[in-house]
């Protein structure tokens, strides 16, 4: 049976693979129903990007293998009855603390609600915004350093036509440091169990995915939720707007901060590096 650290390991690489083969195989069905929220055509993909998907793939690949070794490494493996007992001491610490301050009759019920639902959402959207902040400067540095952009993220923008498995398509360099380091500073942060990294990091692919997939779905409740998208992303990966819409994956507020928000009103012309 698989301990938490090495589901935290393997899941999230494996549902990368299964959610892009999922939308490569929608992509090459051109399904006559579903074509209408595509954001390019096919000729498109095949004309306008500059890389193979093989390539791709390949390096898709070499980014994972990375990231699992450095994951390996960064997580404390532990006996599953330890950590069950540092959660109850820590539940029983909480109850304590509760009954003593408050003078709560049913202070184990709110603790363990605090430890079950309530710290857990806050580990998980503090490292959300972490995820974001890192990604945002350092994406936005990849674009405002002529030698960050030649070098590293330039490969990235070989794709300007999007698609699923080209989510995490980056140089091995810019690929560490933009996501595998990203989220892990976010899990240490946090000091979130394993099996909620688990959750984060699955999450994170998912909505790295559902950026790059190449389509904009309405009832995608992905799409729904979060401004910053497929659509949202795709203007980034265009001429027009590639020095805007730097955010990912998950919120805009650095964009619309920093004014960097691709404003369509202005219908603003901006060419690559």
């Amino acid at each position: 049976m698989w301990c938490d650290e090495m589901m935290a390991l393997w899941v999230p690489i494996a549902v990368y693979w299964v959610v892009c083969s999922f939308y490569e195989v929608l992509m090459r069905l051109q399904l006559h129903a579903l074509e209408k929220y595509r954001l390019h055509s096919p000729n498109d993909r095949d004309r306008r990007n500059k890389v193979s998907f093989i390539k791709v793939v390949v390096m898709v690949a070499v980014q994972h293998m990375i990231q699992f070794v450095f994951g390996y490494f960064l997580l404390d493996v532990q006996h599953p009855s330890v950590r069950e007992v540092n959660h109850y001491m820590a539940i029983t610490r909480t109850t304590r603390r509760l009954g003593a301050y408050l003078g709560l009759t049913n202070a184990n019920h709110i603790a363990w609600l605090w430890h079950h639902a309530v710290v857990p959402f806050i580990q998980f959207f503090l490292a959300m915004c972490y995820i974001d902040t890192h990604q945002y400067f350092l994406h936005r540095l990849g674009h405002t350093s002529k030698f960050m952009y030649k070098h590293f993220h330039s490969l990235h923008h070989r794709l300007y036509v999007p698609y699923a498995f080209g989510a995490l398509y980056n140089h091995v360099v810019e690929g560490f440091m933009l996501d595998t380091l990203g989220a892990g500073i976010a899990y240490e942060l946090t000091g979130m169990s394993p099996k909620m990294g688990m959750t984060l990091f699955t999450f994170s692919n998912i909505k790295t995915i559902n950026d790059h997939c190449g389509y904009n779905f309405p009832w995608d409740p992905l799409n729904l939720i979060f401004k910053n998208n497929g659509a949202y992303h795709d203007i980034h990966h265009q001429p027009y707007g590639i020095k805007t819409n730097f955010a990912q994956p998950f919120f805009t507020f650095w964009d619309r901060l920093f004014n960097t928000e691709f404003d369509q009103t202005a219908k603003r012309s901006v060419k690559p590096n």
